[in-house]
Parts: structure tokens; C-alpha cells; sequence
């Protein structure tokens, strides 16, 4: 199996779970959120798919990096929900680089729309004090 097969299942399986287990679950779903949020504003965009989308090749990597970093010591302390925050944006991440294949390029848009979802209802919790 090569990575891009290997990526697609991984793809299909974490939109699958959200969609069937992720969004029953409220705290999750506002940690996703805040994540998103929190990258957004770092890089000064209005969304996490804005954010993702201007990111250079340079800065994309050090995001992934981070999320290797944090996603295996949240998993690796039991804070397994925010381990699957941090897993679902970094398959986002990934997907954006992907998208010269069609089944992610499909898949993509997907995932964000959920993400995009979390990120909103928790925009919506926590309005930004100005």
C-alpha cells in the first residue's frame, strides 16, 4: 500500500468517525473548535481554512510538526480527545497538499466542512473580547 492509499483510508475513517461519533460529542467537538479558532487567529485569518490555505510550505510543517508533538503526548497522557482534535486538523493539513488526487481532493472539503462547523459553534460560545 503506498501513502497516498494508506492517507485515504485514514482520510475516509477520521470523516466517517466525526460524522458518526464525533458531533454527539460536545466536548470534543469545542475542543476541534477552539483549535481551529486558535490557529486561525495565530495566523491572522478569519477561519481554520483560510488559515490553512495561506500557510508557506515552511510554516505548514512546523504546524504538522506540532501536531505530532501535541497529538502523541496528549494521546500518551490520556487526553484522548484533544489527541483527535489535533488529529482531525492535522488530516486536513495533510489533505491540502494532497489534492492533485481526486478522492482527496473530494474528501477534503468534507472534513473542513465539519471542522468549520466546531469552529463556528465554538466562535459562537466564546465570542473574542475586544
Amino acid at each position: 500500500m503506498t501513502k497516498e492509499q494508506d492517507f485515504k483510508l485514514r482520510l475516509a475513517a477520521v470523516i466517517a468517525d466525526l460524522k458518526d461519533n464525533g458531533v454527539e460529542d460536545g466536548e470534543a467537538m469545542f475542543l476541534l473548535g477552539s483549535l481551529a479558532a486558535g490557529l486561525a487567529d495565530d495566523f491572522k485569518a478569519s477561519n481554520w481554512v483560510g488559515a490553512k490555505n495561506a500557510l508557506t510550505i515552511e510554516s505548514r510543517d512546523q504546524v504538522l510538526q506540532a501536531f505530532q508533538d501535541q497529538g502523541n503526548k496528549h494521546h500518551s497522557e490520556g487526553r484522548k480527545k484533544q489527541a483527535y482534535a489535533i488529529q482531525a486538523l492535522a488530516i486536513s493539513l495533510i489533505a491540502s497538499t494532497l489534492r492533485a488526487d481526486a478522492d482527496i481532493a473530494a474528501g477534503e472539503p468534507l472534513l473542513d466542512h465539519i471542522i468549520s462547523a466546531a469552529e463556528t459553534r465554538f466562535r459562537t460560545l466564546t465570542p473574542k473580547k475586544d
